[in-house]
């Protein structure tokens, strides 16, 4: 049978991004399945699909016999002959299907298993897209804005933004921009999914990484991240070489590394402290910016220690709704109790 379906498939591959291989294997299987209905006694149906020439055949081949004990590996010599007049027994004859049954069936899946096996193959090569990169930034449009998740199109793909991922004083609409980091890719039942997040550690972390070439380049070591999104954020750093400052460097000239990684938070105060296996100068430092006089282990097996510090810096310590000081425990891994420091008045 002669068919005009090469130009379409072109057109498909090129449309959704699918090697012509892959839809032709679609074809093909679709015509298998289809051609059981037909050929209903488990013959071994043979498709020849040459699309590029124009050709489509599907047939099985039978053996002509007196007697038909298989039906579908055999032929009664009638039957034979009704493809082919000079049949004889002992002959294999090929049995086409019919030409209208071919053509209707050929039509029906290019409509359904087609398109499906096609998007298949899409949502694999979304999956092998994003898989690698997780962690990594990605900037794309906002296509739709439902109930609890924005869905961003980056790269022709469909990512999931939720709701609760973005900044507290953030609002998006269809058609803005959102740059977020990749914190999941996931098979599903209805394809792979990507969630991005602007709220996730991640985020900061490759937010350092882009402005801060010797995070980049691995001179400084990010230890670890903690965040009150859009409020507050305390990240913790090393170096490997003696003679960078690795909390200088992160601030930058005048703040302007850190500056500019703020205003992409709405405005997020972020806090670089340097990291120590000491926990109690790890804790000094993860106060920051209150200064901290004395601290003392209450608990070494509860994790527990008190932080005191001058009335002046009692209110910077604890932090708008207490945020600073749970910020410095989660951080360090103990609980940070805070007290004003005692002052002794000297005797007139």
């Amino acid at each position: 049978m002669k068919v005009n379906v090469w130009n379409t498939i072109l057109q498909l591959s090129k449309e959704r991004d699918v090697e012509p291989r892959i839809i032709i294997a679609a074809i093909e299987e679709s015509l298998r399945v289809a051609a059981a209905k037909f050929f209903q006694h488990g013959e071994n149906v043979q498709i020849l699909f040459r699309p590029e020439k124009g050709e489509l055949r599907v047939f099985t081949r039978k053996k002509v016999v007196e007697e038909v004990q298989s039906p579908g590996q055999e032929a009664t010599l009638e039957e034979a002959r009704k493809v082919d007049r000079q049949a004889k027994v002992g002959d294999e004859v090929s049995i086409d299907l019919p030409a209208d049954t071919l053509g209707r069936i050929a039509a029906q899946a290019a409509k359904q298993v087609i398109f499906q096996k096609v998007r298949d193959a899409e949502q694999e090569k979304v999956y092998e897209e994003f898989a690698p990169r997780l962690g990594e930034i990605v900037t794309g449009t906002v296509r739709r804005v439902e109930e609890t998740v924005f869905i961003v199109e980056v790269n022709r793909a469909e990512v999931v933004f939720p709701v609760r991922e973005k900044l507290p004083t953030e609002e998006f609409q269809r058609g803005d921009t959102v740059k977020a980091a990749i914190t999941q890719v996931v098979r599903g039942p209805k394809g792979p999914q990507v969630v991005v997040s602007r709220t996730s550690p991640r985020f900061l972390a490759k937010l350092l990484e882009t402005e801060i070439p010797e995070v980049a380049n691995g001179a400084i070591e990010i230890k670890d991240i903690v965040r009150q999104p859009g409020e507050r954020s305390k990240v913790a750093v090393t170096s490997r070489e003696r003679d960078i400052d690795p909390v200088g460097a992160c601030i930058g000239v005048k703040g302007n590394r850190i500056l500019a990684i703020s205003r992409e938070l709405q405005g997020e105060k972020i806090d670089i402290i340097s990291w120590s296996p000491n926990p109690i100068a790890y804790a000094k430092a993860a106060l920051s910016p209150a200064r901290v006089e004395r601290l003392t282990i209450l608990d070494k097996n509860d994790k527990a220690m008190m932080a005191e510090v001058p009335s002046d810096q009692l209110s910077l310590a604890i932090g708008k709704k207490g945020i600073n000081v749970k910020l410095a425990s989660r951080l360090v891994g103990w609980k940070i109790s805070i007290k004003q420091e005692a002052t002794h008045d000297n005797p007139s």
